[in-house]
């Protein structure tokens, strides 16, 4: 490896049943809580609107960080075009406080999933006039960061008015990451200031290997990137490693990762989306492939991506084998 690897993070999508949603999340906190004591560097949620994931992460993130006291808390993504950026500044610097300084929110940009479907119910008055481009990622960062949000401020009777976004966080905004798959969006993050999100997700817009092209993404933002080649970087393949896994576990896990592997086969629809195989054995063997992997080797921190519609054992399992085994075999040490 070119990098050490330095941080070592896993994501979790929060899945629960609609008719008894509580267990699910409280799945969600113990896995992060787990996390914590196994010596996970950071631990990141998914975001899901209108399913059985979850839909409110600051809210999840809140309750994590009171059930934590070290692990970094963060969003892998946030998708902004369901967020009004001011509100949600707002609630990215309360969690952040609420966590010692450990919120780590990342977020895209472009319309919301099946926005002909939603858009009535999310923006009934100006569905048609929304701004969904990098300009909506703009105003959250200045916003977060502390610019003025309005030219008012001062005492009005018993109340006192601030000019920028209350809390104001400091330090949030060199922690705000951009989940991107393409060149340009690798470019935009670069270019201002932000973190890069990959994920097991590419655009195959100049060739049709999936590392060869994430590598070019992580190039591209760097290049970009006021801090150059320190610029950071998380990569979150999917890994289930089996090394304690049972013999129904470990066929379970084949299962799954024979089921979604004809799609990493080529690029996929009109977009040309390009899907990472999902690394599947024990950990020597993922640390084998995954030191093969062109982009892992230019990034030193990982959020690994837990599948779906595992159980909640199953997870326990993975995550401990992550820990004990396969973090150190790539070199993570501690």
């Amino acid at each position: 490896m070119s990098r050490p690897l330095r941080k070592l993070g896993f994501l979790t999508i929060g899945l629960f049943d609609g008719g008894d949603p509580r267990p699910g999340h409280e799945s969600t906190l113990e896995i992060i809580k787990l996390g914590e004591e196994l010596g996970f560097d950071s631990a990141w949620v998914r975001h899901r609107h209108l399913q059985y994931g979850i839909s409110s992460p600051m809210a999840v993130l809140a309750a994590a960080s009171q059930r934590t006291s070290r692990i970094e808390l963060g969003t892998a993504v946030i998708p902004l075009g369901w967020e009004n950026p001011l509100r949600l500044a707002e609630d990215l610097a309360t969690v952040d406080i609420l966590s010692g300084g450990r919120l780590n929110p990342g977020v895209s940009i472009g319309p919301p999933m099946h926005y002909d479907k939603v858009k009535a119910a999310l923006y009934p008055n100006t569905a048609d006039a929304e701004d969904f481009t990098y300009r909506r990622v703009q105003r959250l960062l200045d916003f977060v960061r502390g610019e003025q949000a309005t030219d008012f401020s001062g005492d009005e009777g018993f109340e006192v008015f601030s000019n920028r976004v209350e809390p104001f966080s400091p330090g949030l905004g060199d922690r705000m990451w951009y989940g991107g798959a393409s060149l340009r969006s690798a470019q935009w993050a670069g270019e201002h200031g932000m973190n890069f999100l990959t994920s097991s997700v590419v655009k195959a817009e100049e060739a049709a290997d999936f590392a060869e092209i994430q590598l070019s993404h992580i190039q591209t933002f760097r290049a970009h990137h006021p801090a150059g080649a320190e610029a950071r970087v998380s990569q979150g393949l999917v890994v289930i490693p089996t090394d304690s896994a049972t013999n129904e576990q470990k066929a379970k896990y084949e299962a799954y990762v024979e089921k979604r592997t004809p799609r990493t086969a080529a690029p996929q629809g009109p977009a040309r989306m390009l899907f990472s195989i999902d690394y599947v054995g024990s950990s020597d063997e993922i640390a084998e492939r995954l030191h093969a992997h062109a982009a892992f080797r230019e990034v030193d921190e990982v959020a690994f991506a837990l599948p779906f519609s595992f159980d909640h054992a199953d997870y326990v399992q993975i995550l401990t084998d992550v820990a004990t085994k396969l973090g150190p075999a790539l070199g993570r040490a501690g």
